[in-house]
């Protein structure tokens, strides 16, 4: 039986060809290997047929034109010259793509990116839709990767250097007004005309290539251009503390291109493409890859969910504003804020105005759509309006007391199925249902701050939650934007069970006379997107050690932090940015990059602040206590496997991508040489560091934590 095809070539009676991209069984079209022969005789056809005017590349899928590359191809090359390959053969398919000597035109609906954008470029023309779904980019850079089927050499020449480098580098997508703007598309048009638009496109003279601006031609010259590559060569160095490989091969592959010409170009790109395949760092971002795309499908149990229409909010707040503001943005859901006095809500309200006003402003969203998406969101001082709510999340003070009482107050407003999920970052989802009627709808939903900014929330079962209040709470995680993880109601969960131990660390090294800013920079420098004295200072240093004393009851003399350095810090009424003053200092009317360390915090703590330790070993002190937690968590079955802890870690702290997550990272540095690192800091500064019992058998049996089914699962 021969193989469902995934492009069709039809020719319309006005003899363009219009060719339909359609991956068979897939919501998305992905380039695959196997496509290159079909492709090629399908344009031989093309060669062929002399009555041809024009062709028009289109895509059958509702939402997406390619949506890149597959990337099993590239996981299973075995060598740079195998991956290289891949690269080359790409690159022929779109040369001959632009070598049709009739028009050849991109009619664009939905993600065009990776491979998609690189077959766009290949057609003389291109033309998208204005729709909100169509993007356009190189995102290659997130895999470790650079773009490898001709992107670095077409997209420069097409936009300009400057405008390709921050989008190859970054990789940034573009909305269709941007694209049109920057010059990648002809023309945005409504999606109903999309076809007929791209066909009078097709019928015209094949273009001479558009102008570029000024700026960019001045770029184009070898003077501006060293200047210019020179300038983002050191901005990309400092975002990425040398931490990812497939940056600087980027630029350099792409100022191959434009010193040598085309074909060298080409020849830097397919090679820099195989080497980077096979980099560390590309195959921990594959494996992140894999693993969140895995975690999205996974319905967190095998019940039937429950009804998902309408929500409630308890509590206006910083937290329970940006709750309300996803809810009725991301997830399109009426949501209703009960508060305790009318500036709550008001606040709530205020929040998300502002935070859409802003997208208008920026042209992200329509003034319209705004207000569709602000009426959504209502607000009340009783229970008014919660009778029918699905789904209720509490958001109010991490009080016991006070968020039994609200369970209590749900139960008897509103309907029997309504979930209670609480957002409490230490309080045990057990004792809020202690004293409830109905403690099976009981659950937590952790998110973490800003809202609408960190993608990760944790989804908490107590011993008593049921199947289907857990799949039904994991959907509506997934509605709002959000990748859930499904966590053991024990102390701290699971992100900040792993966090606390590596600030901690992080006090204890100031304590012992590192200075604030060195301690920052080694983490930075490790990977993480902030240090962790200035987490502190973001989280609020009120709210950020409040859990310390939780995590210690729980699991005893680990989670002891220096108690005098934080009382020290907390009785000078320092909270951090929030009141304008913690570790750094934060001038009120000055930037936000204008923070300061605070000299005077060294004194009020008793600790020199003279500096003693490398980088590499502040860095290592705080992140093996992590590791060692994490580990810990995967043994007492806090998580339910290791793919979700390395989620977690990455998109709840900002483990660095580059390292894959800390089981990723335990499994490619071995067991056994993370244990001896720890017995030698045990060995320097105590029990704290001992390598878990979990861990030294790991490292004995030479064992991971990717079950191969697992393994299989994830790739």
């Amino acid at each position: 039986m021969a193989m469902m095809s995934a492009f069709t070539l039809n020719v319309r009676p006005d003899n363009i060809a219009v060719v339909t991209i359609d991956v068979p069984n897939e919501k998305m079209n992905t380039l695959k290997a196997a496509f290159a022969d079909e492709v090629r005789a399908m344009l031989k056809q093309i060669r062929d047929n002399k009555a041809l005017r024009g062709v028009v590349f289109i895509s059958a899928k509702a939402d997406n034109f390619i949506a890149g590359a597959d990337i099993n191809m590239i996981a299973r090359c075995q060598t740079a010259k195998e991956a290289e390959d891949l690269a080359r053969q790409g690159q022929q398919v779109m040369a001959e793509i632009h070598a049709l000597s009739i028009p050849v035109v991109a009619a664009i609906h939905g993600a065009c990116l990776g491979g998609g954008l690189e077959l766009a470029l290949a057609c003389h023309r291109r033309i998208c839709t204005d729709d909100g779904k169509t993007m356009l980019g190189l995102p290659e850079v997130q895999l470790g990767l650079l773009p490898g089927s001709g992107g670095t050499q077409r997209l420069p020449r097409l936009i300009g250097v400057s405008t390709a480098l921050d989008m190859i580098l970054k990789g940034k997508q573009l909305r269709p007004r941007q694209a049109l703007k920057a010059g990648l598309v002809d023309d945005v048009v409504p999606h109903s005309i999309l076809l007929e638009a791209a066909v009078d496109l097709a019928k015209q003279e094949r273009p001479i290539g558009h102008h570029l601006p000024v700026r960019e031609r001045v770029l184009a010259g070898p003077l501006g251009r060293a200047l210019l590559f020179r300038m983002v060569s050191k901005k990309t160095e400092q975002k990425t503390q040398g931490n990812y490989p497939a940056t600087s091969r980027i630029l350099s592959v792409i100022e191959t291109g434009l010193a040598q010409g085309r074909s060298s170009g080409y020849d830097a790109e397919a090679r820099a493409f195989g080497q980077l395949a096979m980099t560390p760092q590309s195959q921990a971002l594959r494996h992140l890859f894999f693993a969140s795309t895995s975690v999205k499908k996974d319905p967190g149990s095998e019940a039937q969910v429950g009804p998902l229409n309408t929500i409630g909010v308890l509590g206006g707040g910083l937290m329970g504003g940006g709750i309300a503001f996803v809810t009725a943005s991301k997830a399109g859901l009426p949501v209703r804020i009960k508060d305790i006095n009318a500036k709550g809500i008001n606040h709530a309200l205020k929040y998300s105005w502002e935070a859409l006003d802003k997208k208008v402003r920026r042209r992200y969203l329509k003034a319209g759509e705004r207000d569709k998406q602000l009426a959504k969101i209502s607000g009340t001082l009783d229970f008014s309006g919660f009778a029918q709510r699905d789904l209720v999340i509490e958001a109010v003070f991490e009080d016991l007391d006070l968020k039994q009482k609200m369970v209590a107050e749900v139960e008897s407003h509103c309907s029997a199925h309504t979930i209670f999920a609480s957002n409490t970052s230490s309080l045990p989802i057990g004792d809020i249902a202690a004293q409830a009627a109905r403690p099976e709808k009981i659950i937590g939903l952790h998110f973490f701050s800003p809202v609408e900014k960190m993608p990760l929330v944790e989804v908490i079962p107590h011993t008593g939650t049921d199947e289907q209040t857990i799949a039904t709470t994991v959907k509506l995680a997934k509605k709002l934007g959000k990748t859930p993880i499904v966590v053991a109601d024990k102390a701290g969960f699971y992100v900040n069970r792993i966090l606390a131990p590596y600030i901690n660390e992080a006090i204890r090294l100031l304590s012992e006379g590192e200075r604030i800013e060195g301690i920052d920079r080694a983490l930075v420098k490790f990977g993480f997107p902030v240090g962790p004295i200035q987490l502190l200072d973001e989280v609020g240093i009120d709210t950020g050690t409040k859990i310390i004393p939780v995590l210690e009851k729980a699991y005893g003399e680990r989670f002891c932090a220096p108690a005098s350095v934080v009382s020290a810090i907390l009785n000078d009424d320092r909270k951090g940015r929030k009141n304008g003053r913690g570790f750094y200092l934060y001038p009120a009317k000055e930037r936000k990059s204008k923070k300061l360390p605070d000299p005077a915090i060294y004194p009020l703590i008793g600790a020199s602040g003279s500096g003693k330790l490398s980088a590499e070993q502040m860095a290592e002190r705080c992140v093996l206590l992590m590791l060692n937690e994490a580990v810990r968590c995967f043994d007492e079955h806090v998580i339910r496997s290791a793919r979700d802890g390395d989620i977690g870690a990455v998109f709840g702290i900002g483990f660095p991508p580059f390292l894959g997550g800390p089981f990723h990272y335990i499994a490619t540095s071995g067991a056994g040489d993370i244990v001896a690192r720890m017995q030698q800091l045990e060995a320097q500064y105590g029990a704290r560091f001992a390598p878990c019992e979990p861990l030294l058998r790991m490292a004995e049996q030479g064992v991971t934590f990717w079950s191969e089914k697992e393994t299989e699962d994830v790739n």
